[in-house]
C-alpha cells in the first residue's frame, strides 16, 4: 500500500468516527444539531478522500467529461438539498425524509444495476458470490425502497389517500413478487448470468415496494418512513460491498440499524410488530370523518379562551401535550410564548412527547426545537406518565390519538394496548382542536367526552393566539 492509500485510508477512517460520534450526539435533542454537523463533516471527508484517489489516478483514469459530470452532480445535487433544507416547512418534512430515502435507495440500486452490466460483459467469466450476493441484495433493496418512498411521501403529501388501499388480491400479488425476487436471486447466485432475470428481480422490487406500502393507513406512517429509513442504509451498505468502499459500508450500516432499532422501538409504542403494521389496513388517514359531538357515554364541553387561561394562570403545574394538529397550524412559537408566560407567574411547565407524534420520529422534539423550547423540558412518554397525576392542568395542542383513553380500557378498539399518554390523569384538561373528526386511527376519542376536559375549538395557532391573551389579561 502506497502513502497516499494510506492517507486516504485514514481519512475514511476519522470519515467513519465522525458518522458514529455523530450518530450518537443525535440521541438527545440537546446535541442533535451538533451531531448532524459532525456527521456531515465526516461526508465531506470522505468525498475529499475519494476525490483525492480519482486525480492520484488510483480508480482508475477519469477523463475531463467525467470530472464535470461529478461537479455537476456535486453543484445540483447540493445545491437541491440546501435549498430543500431551508424552504420546506417542519410540517412537510417527513414527505422530505421520504423523497430523500428514495433518492437514497434509487442510488443504490443504480450502482448494482451498473456494475451487474459490467461484469455480465465479460464473456464466460462467472460473477464471484462475494460479488452477486451485495449486488443483488442492493438492487432488491435498493428497489423496494425507492418505490416504496415514492408512494410514502404521496400519501404524506395529500396526493395518494392517507387511508389504506387494499386492491382484491392485492396481498397476493406481494407474496408472489417476493418469491419471483427470491428466486431470481438463488437463479444468480448458483453462477448463472442472466440480463433478463436480472431485469425481472429489479422489477419485482420496484412492484414490491409499490404494494407494501399502499396498503398501510396514515397512521402507522412514522414506522414506515423509519423501516424505509432502515432499507435505504442497508441498500448503502450493499452498495459499499459492491463498490469495496469502507465509507459506505460503514455509513450504511449505521444507517440500517439505527432504522431498525428505531422501528421496533415505534412498534411497540403502538404495541404492534412490525409484520403486522406492514400487513397494513390500520387508520384511515386524512379521509376519516367523527362526529360532530359526543357519543355514548358522555358529552362535550365546550369552553372559552378565558376560562381556561384562569386555569393555566393559576395553576402550579402544566404539561403541554403537542400534536401533529400544532405542526399543521405552525404554532410551536405560540406554545412557547404561553408557555414562558405561565413560567412568569411561576408555572412549572413540561411537554410531553409520544414517540409516534407526528409524522415520523423525532417530529415533535425538532418542530419544538425550532421554537427554542429548552431541551430539558421535553419529557418522553414513560418519563412523563407519572407525573400527570400530579399536573393541575394538561394542555393538548392537536394530539389525537396518543392521549385516548380507549387505548388502556376498550379491548373492541383499533388501538387497544397502545401506550398513550397518560393525560386524562390530570386535574384538568383542555384540548385545543378545531372540530371533533378523529385522527389517523379513525377513531372518536374518549378524552373529549371525559368531565375533567374542556374543548377549546380552534385552529393551534389560533387558539394558543386567544390563550397568550388571555393570560396576560388575568
Amino acid at each position: 500500500m502506497s502513502t497516499l492509500d494510506t492517507i486516504v485510508q485514514l481519512i475514511y477512517l476519522a470519515a467513519a468516527a465522525c458518522f458514529v460520534l455523530g450518530l450518537h450526539q443525535m440521541n438527545s435533542p440537546a446535541t442533535a444539531r451538533n451531531g448532524n454537523r459532525l456527521s456531515a463533516a465526516g461526508m465531506a471527508t470522505a468525498i475529499i478522500g475519494t476525490v483525492v484517489l480519482i486525480a492520484a489516478g488510483d480508480m482508475g483514469t477519469v477523463n475531463v467529461s467525467a470530472w464535470v459530470i461529478i461537479a455537476a452532480g456535486v453543484v445540483v445535487g447540493g445545491g437541491l438539498g440546501l435549498y430543500t433544507a431551508r424552504t420546506v416547512q417542519m410540517t412537510a418534512m417527513p414527505q422530505l425524509v421520504s423523497v430523500f430515502n428514495a433518492v437514497g435507495g434509487g442510488a443504490a440500486a443504480l450502482i448494482a444495476i451498473d456494475d451487474y452490466i459490467r461484469l455480465s460483459g465479460a464473456a464466460g467469466v462467472p460473477i464471484p458470490l462475494e460479488i452477486s450476493i451485495p449486488t443483488v441484495l442492493d438492487v432488491i433493496i435498493g428497489s423496494i425502497t425507492f418505490t416504496g418512498s415514492v408512494i410514502a411521501a404521496g400519501k404524506l403529501q395529500g396526493l395518494i389517500g392517507g387511508q389504506p388501499i387494499i386492491l382484491p388480491g392485492s396481498r397476493l400479488v406481494t407474496a408472489a413478487l417476493a418469491a419471483v425476487a427470491v428466486v431470481g436471486a438463488l437463479f444468480l447466485f448458483v453462477g448463472n448470468i442472466s440480463l433478463p432475470v436480472f431485469a425481472l428481480i429489479l422489477l419485482a422490487g420496484l412492484l414490491f415496494g409499490v404494494t407494501m406500502v399502499l396498503p398501510i393507513g396514515g397512521a402507522d406512517m412514522p414506522v414506515v418512513i423509519s423501516l424505509l429509513n432502515s432499507f435505504t442504509g442497508t441498500a448503502v451498505a450493499m452498495a459499499g460491498f459492491v463498490l469495496s468502499d469502507p465509507v459506505l459500508i460503514i455509513a450504511g450500516a449505521l444507517v440500517g440499524a439505527s432504522g431498525a432499532i428505531l422501528t421496533k422501538l415505534m412498534a411497540d409504542a403502538m404495541n404492534r410488530s412490525v409484520l403486522n403494521i406492514m400487513v397494513g389496513g390500520f387508520g384511515t388517514g386524512d379521509a376519516a370523518t367523527g362526529a360532530a359531538t359526543g357519543g355514548p357515554g358522555g358529552s362535550v364541553r365546550e369552553i372559552g379562551a378565558d376560562d381556561a387561561a384562569i386555569q393555566l394562570a393559576y395553576a402550579q403545574h402544566v404539561i403541554i401535550v403537542p400534536g401533529y394538529g400544532l405542526a399543521v397550524a405552525q404554532a410551536q412559537h405560540g406554545v412557547r410564548e404561553l408557555a414562558e408566560l405561565l413560567e412568569a407567574r411561576g408555572v412549572d411547565v413540561k411537554y410531553a412527547i409520544h414517540p409516534v407524534a407526528g409524522r415520523m420520529p423525532g417530529h415533535m422534539n425538532v418542530l419544538l426545537a425550532e421554537a427554542n423550547v429548552p431541551y430539558p423540558q421535553l419529557k418522553e412518554m414513560d418519563e412523563i406518565n407519572p407525573e400527570f397525576e400530579r399536573a393541575d392542568v394538561a394542555l393538548v395542542v392537536g394530539a389525537n390519538d396518543v392521549t385516548n383513553p380507549a387505548a388502556r380500557s376498550n379491548t373492541a378498539s383499533p388501538i387497544y394496548g397502545m401506550p398513550i399518554l397518560d393525560v386524562d390523569k390530570a386535574h384538568s384538561i383542555i384540548v385545543i382542536k378545531r372540530s371533533m373528526r378523529p385522527g389517523y386511527a379513525g377513531i372518536d376519542n374518549e378524552l373529549y367526552l371525559n368531565p375533567k376536559t374542556g374543548m377549546l375549538f380552534a385552529d393551534a395557532k389560533d387558539g394558543l393566539a386567544q390563550l397568550v391573551a388571555a393570560v396576560k389579561a388575568v
